[in-house]
């Protein structure tokens, strides 16, 4: 079964446009770009084809990504709640650390400059996930087990 994948809505619908950007506009203008290529001559030491099809592998690339991550999403609404979950931002100590870090708990394409992304899926967010303020949760890293201490959330 297909990975349910956690979106705002505000995501959701910026996904959505960049989808259809790249399906309509994205996908004529690489077409332009191979058939300006083409009239160059021999495709074989043509450099501006080879970048054209290139970009054209990784918008597709792309395309089918946002796709399948689409048709599997579950639109969340943060806020109002008391405990880590899906699209909250979580605040945390690592034990011996006095300086709290933040992370939004969700998809990376829910990024945005404010804070870094964990993944739900990671040690650290299953770790995370349900918790309250105040509690202490451990997890398993690479080097051992680490615990942090959840210090703030926020909606």
């Amino acid at each position: 079964m297909p990975e349910t994948h956690h979106l705002s809505q505000t995501a959701f619908d910026r996904l959505q446009a960049e989808l259809e950007e790249l399906t309509t506009h994205g996908r004529t203008e690489i077409a332009r770009k191979i058939q300006a290529a083409r009239e160059l001559g021999d495709l074989s030491e043509n450099g501006d084809y080879h970048a054209a099809k290139e970009e054209q592998g990784k918008m597709e690339a792309r395309i089918r990504h946002l796709s399948a991550l689409l048709e599997h999403a579950e639109i969340v609404e943060a806020g109002g709640t008391d405990t880590v979950q899906h699209g909250t931002v979580v605040s945390i100590c690592y034990e011996g650390d006095d300086d709290a870090e933040k992370y939004l708990v969700g998809s990376i394409e829910e990024k945005h400059a404010e804070v870094d992304v964990i993944s739900p899926g990671s040690p650290l967010g299953r770790a995370l996930l349900g918790a309250r303020i105040g509690d202490i949760v451990s997890y398993e890293a690479p080097g051992g087990v680490l615990e942090v201490e959840v210090v703030d959330i926020e909606g």
